[in-house]
């Protein structure tokens, strides 16, 4: 069965060359120019319609009405999860951490090379394969794997982007995932932001941690009981934050 494609694009002629050349590699490829028909195929559609669906998105940020900042942002917001490549023409740190803060998936800067681009859309849709897979596979109670990290009542379950706690389940984006890993894998230790944003994200210049402040604000209201006082995911002043899985008691 072939892969449902969404190009959002309002230059006529780059959706027209990347329709054509998707279709030449066998996707099925819909385009529409605009923020707003976007969300109308994604949300409203694919709440009425269950044949609405998309396997991936490409999604350019400067877009007449809604930028695709705004784009994805909704999207994740109303529960649609549909792995997202951003395209834009501005390819400052800043620009780029907005779109992962937003919720997309992954990014690539015009002009670009139509070989990275199939490559990046074939990562999305394999990641989507091991997603559905494991959502196959998954039951109330998945057990300790590689994939997987528990602390207390609370379990991360990196194959399947979600985060529960207790019998509550979250949704986390890839970025979100990626940030709450590396501070898994250096459980106990601080890790500066400067080093999150070089690991994490491969930014090696100047760039404004603040967005990794903005993560740790989102993944407190997941994970704390009190995310005014965080136990887990706690501050080091002048450095950045240290996971602590399990905090000793009072």
């Amino acid at each position: 069965m072939k892969h449902r494609l969404l190009v959002v694009e309002d230059e006529q002629h780059l959706a027209e060359g990347l329709r054509f050349n998707l279709e030449a590699e066998g996707y099925e490829v819909q385009v529409v120019d605009t923020g707003e028909a976007a969300l109308e195929r994604l949300i409203v559609q694919g709440e009425k319609f269950q044949g609405e669906k998309f396997d991936a998105v490409v999604l350019d940020v400067m877009l007449p009405g809604k930028d695709g900042f705004a784009v994805i942002s909704e999207m994740r917001q109303a529960g649609q999860f549909v792995p997202t490549l951003m395209l834009t023409a501005r390819g400052r740190s800043g620009d780029i951490l907005q779109g992962f803060e937003a919720g997309a998936d992954d990014y690539l800067t015009k002009p670009f090379d139509l070989k990275i681009l199939i490559a990046r859309i074939e990562g999305l849709l394999r990641r989507r394969e091991w997603l559905r897979a494991s959502e196959e596979k998954a039951k109330v109670e998945v057990p300790e794997t590689k994939n997987s990290f528990t602390f207390g009542d609370k379990s991360v379950h990196y194959d399947l982007l979600e985060l529960r706690v207790g019998d509550k389940v979250f949704p986390l984006t890839l970025m979100e995932m990626n940030v709450l890993r590396y501070l898994i894998e250096h459980e106990g230790k601080p890790v500066s932001r400067k080093t999150m944003l070089e690991e994490v994200w491969g930014l090696n210049e100047d760039t404004d941690t603040r967005a990794i402040d903005n993560f740790i604000v989102r993944l407190r209201r997941y994970i704390e009981a009190d995310p005014a006082k965080p136990k887990h995911l706690r501050t080091v002043r002048g450095v950045g934050y240290r996971l602590v899985a399990f905090p000793a008691e009072a």
